[in-house]
């Protein structure tokens, strides 16, 4: 198997840019249209992962722990769209008579078997540990909505508890479906892991999304929602040992620093940590009391509020990093940073620039999460157990 071949291959095929995930799955559904009823009515966000996530697997095929651990993630992730291991080959035809395609007269046979020894072993691993994953977790859990409080116009605090204990570590995200909606969505927990197992969850309304508006005005305390295991570690506290921290955070990007600080309570360690939450008017500052609750209760926290938008000068913006980096030099400190794609990026350039180094800065990325499914399915469970 040659990498280079491989990642000169892909990109010859994806500078046809949306072409290439119409062109896939327009295939995979004509040759198993079986396989259309696992996938959302609106294709445009499936193309983007699809493209995505294939472009981060070449990249890394000459960097096999690496994208041994990406191909594991998501073999476990695609249990809860009811992916089985029959339809690995369905999707590797697919895949291949699309590279054929793109590729035309560049396609040889020795390509051909490159690709289609790349997809075996990716195919592999993904499905072993789905099994792996399958000894120790369900592929979902039912949970009941314990409560729900509306803060703002678009955004509500859910708490919910799973059918039984359901594990993750401050900073993972969850899987969340709601059973009207054929959809999965990510959120990240707002609490460290209690012994009631309750989990909270800071939901916003986004523009079409189905799931959020469901969970924001569709729901109430009694109903019951599912729940997918936890992934990712961008934004979990190992990367950064027991140094003191920088958080900053925008909107419900709030939640994942309220359940970090939770861990460093419960660690009891000799962290400094300074806040910085922002949003854009004062109004939506929906968890007010919490943050000053534990602004008060831990000596070691220290909080400030950004306040973006000033209608006295209604051109000049503040964000939570202008305010720290104006604050004073926190480079001796890890910095985690969590908020809209905007907000991260704005974060992450400026931190950059005044000479904070990539080591430090930790952060989901843009654009959502990289380690989204490849061909994710958007079936949710039903209450037998099976799917619908």
């Amino acid at each position: 198997m040659d990498a280079a071949r491989l990642k000169e291959s892909w990109s010859q095929v994806a500078a046809h840019g949306e072409q290439v995930p119409i062109y896939f799955y327009s295939t995979l559904f004509l040759a198993y249209p079986e396989t259309r009823r696992m996938f959302p009515t609106n294709m445009a966000g499936q193309r983007d992962k699809l493209v995505s996530a294939l472009g981060h697997i070449v990249s890394h095929v000459d960097q096999l722990d690496r994208l041994a651990e990406f191909l594991q993630q998501l073999g476990a992730d695609h249990r809860k769209y009811a992916v089985r291991a029959e339809h690995y080959p369905a999707v590797g035809q697919a895949l291949l008579a699309t590279l054929r395609h793109f590729l035309r007269d560049a396609w040889t046979d020795e390509l051909a078997k490159d690709w289609a020894d790349a997809y075996e072993l990716i195919a592999q691993v993904m499905i072993e540990a789905a099994e792996k994953a399958e000894a120790v977790d369900p592929p979902w859990w039912e949970a009941e909505v314990i409560s729900h409080e509306q803060r703002t116009f678009d955004v509500a605090v859910l708490t919910v508890r799973p059918d039984y204990l359901l594990r993750f570590t401050p900073g993972q995200s969850i899987g969340v479906a709601h059973p009207a909606v054929r959809a999965w969505r990510y959120y990240s927990p707002a609490n460290a892991p209690r012994r009631d197992g309750t989990i909270e969850l800071h939901v916003r309304v986004t523009p079409g999304g189905a799931v959020s508006s469901r969970l924001v005005y569709g729901c109430a305390a009694g109903d019951c929602i599912y729940l997918a295991a936890p992934v990712g570690d961008r934004l979990t506290l190992r990367p950064a040992g027991s140094s003191d921290l920088l958080i900053l955070a925008g909107g419900t990007g709030w939640a994942p620093m309220k359940a970090l600080l939770e861990q460093v309570a419960a660690e009891d360690s000799r962290r400094q940590v300074a806040l910085y939450v922002g949003a854009r008017t004062r109004l939506e500052f929906y968890d007010t009391d919490a943050i000053d609750k534990l602004a008060s209760s831990w000596p070691w926290l220290t909080v400030n509020h950004v306040v973006s938008l000033d209608f006295q000068r209604p051109g000049d913006l503040v964000h939570p990093v202008d305010r720290a980096l104006a604050d004073g030099d926190w480079r001796s400190r890890h910095v985690y940073v969590c908020g809209s794609d905007q907000m991260v990026a704005q974060s992450v350039a400026s931190l950059t620039q005044a000479g904070y180094h990539a080591g430090q800065l930790h952060h989901e990325g843009f654009g959502g999460h990289w380690y989204g499914p490849t061909w994710r399915a958007s079936t949710t469970p039903d209450n037998s157990g099976g799917v619908r």
